[in-house]
């Protein structure tokens, strides 16, 4: 399920409503955590935070006039997704995230290579999410993705 916004408030109010405040607590989780140089952006047809073009004016390798992605989050048809481009790039992350989850959620880990989906919204593992996101500074993720690139 897409949703048809030009902005991220468009995008936001799209939301179902039963949805809508753990989606709001999502983002809020990651922009308070946020390292500083990502910025959010609609991306992709989602909420993006991104490397952008002033920071890494090579862009994104697929299309260089888009930014770097990160993360995404979006609301789809049946869960609410967290796309995180370091776990599928960083497999000691991954292998942290995988570790950590159980601590902070009862319900089985549905999670794909970058992409970490939460059907029960309600269950949604705030601190966990926050403490993901400060794992990876801009300056990190670009070395990442730029080992990724060459490879």
């Amino acid at each position: 399920m897409e949703l048809k916004a030009n902005n991220i408030k468009e995008y936001i109010e799209q939301i179902p409503q039963e949805r809508k405040m753990y989606f709001t607590k999502l983002r809020n989780t990651i922009l308070s955590n946020l390292p500083k140089g990502f910025e959010e952006q609609l991306n992709y047809g989602m909420i993006g935070y991104v490397v952008p073009h002033n920071l890494y004016p090579k862009g994104y390798h697929c299309d260089p006039k888009l930014p770097l992605p990160f993360i995404n989050i979006a609301s789809q048809k049946n869960f609410i997704a967290v796309y995180h481009m370091g776990i599928y790039a960083n497999p000691k992350l991954l292998e942290w995230f995988v570790i950590e989850y159980p601590k902070h959620c009862k319900l089985k880990l549905d999670m794909g290579k970058s992409c970490i989906r939460f059907k029960k919204v309600e269950q949604i593992p705030y601190k966990l999410i926050g403490e993901l996101v400060q794992k990876i500074s801009v300056k990190e993720w670009i070395g990442l993705y730029e080992n990724a690139i060459k490879k």
